[in-house]
């Protein structure tokens, strides 16, 4: 295949995190034919999930963390993200208000017009009495990067006084567990905290139709069927029946990409994460001030040692989010003669699902009960489904399909691409040019197998006990809690 010009026409399939990326830095870069199809108008409902979106990409709020054990290169473009996020929270605050996504206007009173990036704090709580090895070797990598200084243990006297100083003290031990249990093992990230997902999306579709990119959102025209070869040029089939011929063909559809491509099986699977809230009422005040994003950090409780749960400060709404990560869920079915995971979402596939595992529910309850008892009253609120690809690895796939002229892939954001949506677009146009062999994220991110027993549960299949059709799904009559 012939290398892309600033003249091809180049298709991407998907406008969450990756896709939308890919077409902004595309954009910038000169290319000035691309086009993004979506079967859901995201445009018109602004990625909100309340809207009834249905995507990873279409959340509330997401982690920006930099924990990432002894993976320094992810580390390192979590940190380029991060000064991004900063310059995006600048270009919102300095736009007209006319000229900004709807769901970023107004709030001029409040101080924060939409603000997308919340610095925050991130606690790493260690459920046992020691600090795990991941975060032990994190706290390593961060020293010699030079950015351990923003990192607070609580069993470590100097960094209690360095929180003291920078004002972080308040969000070293919010659930009283020192108090609670005798024992408090954490480490407090302060360059770290979320980012309010949906806006964050607006703004950056906002950002690549402004540099020339255009969209197709809609259920039938937007929709992708299917995606051929002809005369080596690969050519996209939409559900109202209409034929795309184009140069280059990027696939960054999120849990849907096993499905349209599925040459990525063992590769790359569809899975879900288990997420639910718990609304809290401004007529608390006491509750709507302590978990406040100003007065609380994003959590993690036991990460790495079994337990796999995160919480986030609520939202304007009240809505506080708590997210299950230790079994992540399949959904197999029948895709084009291709046993294949696929997602099950609230509104947009034809099988409708809500619900999450009542393993996952009680994972999030027990989670609440230990470090938040004060919120076992108001019970759960809402639950869903976040459906994402994993790799066999946990790294993104951003490469071209073996065989399949003019097609590539992007995607496996494996639970922890959404930080990247400022950067991670810069890479893949880097890869998609044909320069991924010389940089450090072209060679990650490639085409690869492996033989190892255990792939990231890629290895279990519909025979899995991940299955979803496998579980007790949790009935809104567990919601409450019972002592």
């Amino acid at each position: 295949m012939p290398p892309i010009n600033p003249s091809s026409k180049i298709l991407i399939i998907g406008s969450g995190v990756f896709g939308m990326s890919t077409a902004l830095w595309l954009a910038r870069a000169g290319y000035k034919d691309v086009t993004i199809f979506d079967m859901q108008d995201t445009a018109a409902a602004a990625y909100d999930p309340r809207a009834g979106v249905d995507s990873a990409s279409a959340d509330l709020n997401k982690i920006i963390r930099f924990s990432y054990g002894e993976e320094i290169e992810y580390q390192r473009l979590a940190a380029e993200a991060a000064r991004l996020w900063d310059q995006w929270n600048r270009d919102v605050e300095a736009a007209p208000e006319d000229e900004l996504p709807e769901c970023l206007r107004g709030r001029r009173d409040e101080g924060d017009k939409g603000k997308l990036w919340w610095n925050v704090g991130f606690l790493r709580m260690s459920c046992e009495h020691e600090l795990g090895k991941f975060e032990v070797r994190t706290l390593e990598n961060m020293e010699r990067e030079g950015i351990r200084d923003a990192q607070f243990r609580t069993d470590d006297d100097a960094d209690i006084a360095r929180a003291k100083e920078r004002g972080w003290a308040h969000k070293l031990d919010p659930c009283r567990r020192q108090e609670r249990f005798g024992v408090h093992k954490a480490v407090l990230d302060s360059g770290a905290g979320f980012v309010y997902a949906y806006k964050s999306c607006a703004w950056a579709q906002h950002l690549a139709v402004q540099a020339g990119a255009k969209m197709i959102l809609d259920p039938t025209r937007g929709k992708v069927v299917d995606i051929v070869t002809k005369e080596d040029h690969p050519v996209v089939y939409t559900a109202d029946g209409a034929e795309h011929s184009a140069d280059l063909v990027v696939v960054a559809s999120g849990g849907w990409t096993p499905s349209l491509v599925p040459e990525v099986q063992g590769l790359l699977e569809t899975t879900a994460g288990s997420v639910a809230t718990i609304q809290i009422s401004k007529d608390d005040p006491d509750l709507w001030e302590k978990f406040a994003p100003e007065n609380h950090p994003v959590i993690s409780w036991g990460s790495k040692q079994g337990k796999e749960v995160y919480s986030i400060p609520r939202d304007d709404n009240g809505a506080f989010k708590i997210g299950w990560r230790k079994t992540k869920w399949t959904n197999f079915e029948d895709v084009r003669g291709h046993r294949v995971s696929v997602p099950k979402t609230a509104h947009v596939t034809e099988q409708k699902e809500s619900r999450i595992p009542i393993e996952a529910l009680n994972g999030i309850k027990e989670y609440i009960e230990v470090n938040f008892p004060e919120l076992v009253p108001l019970g759960i609120s809402s639950t869903r489904l976040c459906w994402y690809t994993d790799s066999i690895d946990n790294s993104f796939v951003v490469d071209f399909v073996p065989g399949r002229p003019g097609v590539a892939v992007c995607s496996g954001g494996s639970g922890h691409g959404f930080k990247f949506l400022p950067v991670l677009g810069r890479e893949v146009v880097k890869i998609l040019e044909g320069k991924g062999e010389q940089t450090v994220y072209g060679r990650m991110w490639r085409w690869r197998s492996s033989t190892e027993a255990r792939r990231n549960g890629l290895e279990e299949g519909e025979l899995g006990p991940r299955v979803l059709a496998k579980q007790r799904m949790a009935e809104e009559a567990d919601w409450k809690f019972t002592n």
